[in-house]
């Protein structure tokens, strides 16, 4: 297959670009600037902005599939999400290309819960919550003029050596000091997503499309972790333990005023309050298996590319 991977300088989308060229398809690289490091095997770069219905169609032209890893500034999504998502739509109506999107638990509500599955109802209770569910429903839209939309919905992500999650923003940049930063309480369970197995479940359910109805949606279920859960697995990464420090919201209040991501970010802080998980047994029946890497290892591996530990990953004995 030939697939167009949208922002593929981002996290989620280098990691399963990585994936398709790994399975032999052929990736086109689509970023803003037309450059992508890192990646290897039958590839092509090309540059659009995602704002610009013409280039998002150029860039696309030719191919069977297109990824949307388009991921705006968290504070910029009032104006920008809905307008790229509408452009992709175009896209893909133009080259009758599947369009593939990551899905997050956002659509879910302040009232999300555990064992969520793929048909529990969505609930705009945030601002981004509202968008991301009217957004979900330009896709579903689109299916009457031969768009076929699967989406994947997953947890926080971590892994990889791409910045800008939880993990190499807060929480583990104090282990060189003994210290373990949790968002949250630290006994409730979060869901989270490694995403060398994420990609892999994305590209298994690509290559699988043709089975699929013209709208539909998976789970990914990932890791289920507590703090306590995490900080284990850090401390074992580590070698040392780990004081156990909280991350302070209230400080982040005050950041907020002056940084209109941040503010966004103490928004959405009710997942770390809240105790929630993904049910990914829809996922697992269709896949036959889902490839889900131990924690421990996970973390441990995700700790190294990031460089917060120097120790590779170690199992008991």
């Amino acid at each position: 297959m030939k697939i167009a991977v949208l922002g593929a300088n981002g996290r989620l989308a280098h990691a399963v670009a990585k994936v398709f060229l790994a399975r032999g398809h052929e990736v086109i690289a689509v970023t803003r600037g037309g450059r992508c490091d890192g990646l290897s095997g039958r590839v092509e770069y090309r540059a659009a902005d995602a704002m610009d219905r013409a280039q998002v169609i150029a860039a696309t032209m030719g191919v069977d599939m297109i990824f949307n890893g388009l991921n705006p500034p968290y504070d910029k999504w009032e104006g920008t999400v809905l307008p790229m998502a509408r452009n992709v739509m175009a896209a893909a109506k133009e080259n009758r290309a599947v369009h593939l999107f990551i899905g997050n638990v956002y659509n879910y509500g302040k009232e999300i819960g555990l064992n969520v599955d793929d048909d529990a109802p969505f609930a705009p209770t945030t601002e981004k919550a509202r968008i991301r569910i009217e957004m979900e429903a330009l896709f579903r839209d689109a299916t009457t003029e031969g768009v076929k939309t699967v989406i994947l919905r997953a947890g926080d992500f971590y892994g990889t050596d791409k910045i800008g999650t939880w993990l190499d923003q807060m929480i583990a940049t104090k282990i060189d000091k003994g210290a373990f930063s949790w968002p949250g309480p630290y006994d409730l369970p979060h869901a989270f997503a490694y995403l060398p197995d994420l990609a892999d479940a994305f590209v298994r359910l690509a290559e699988r499309a043709d089975e699929l109805p013209m709208f539909s949606q998976f789970n990914f279920e990932g890791h289920t972790l507590t703090g306590e859960d995490f900080a284990r697995a850090a401390e074992l990464a580590a070698g040392r333990q780990l004081a156990r420090k909280k991350v302070s919201w209230a400080l982040l209040n005050v950041v907020g005023l002056f940084s209109p991501i941040v503010r966004e970010v103490v928004k959405m802080n009710y997942l770390w309050f809240t105790p929630h998980s993904l049910s990914g047994e829809k996922l697992e029946v269709f896949l036959g298996t889902v490839e889900t890497t131990p924690a421990d290892e996970a973390i441990a591996q995700a700790l190294v590319d990031h460089g917060f530990v120097n120790r590779p990953y170690a199992k008991a004995a």
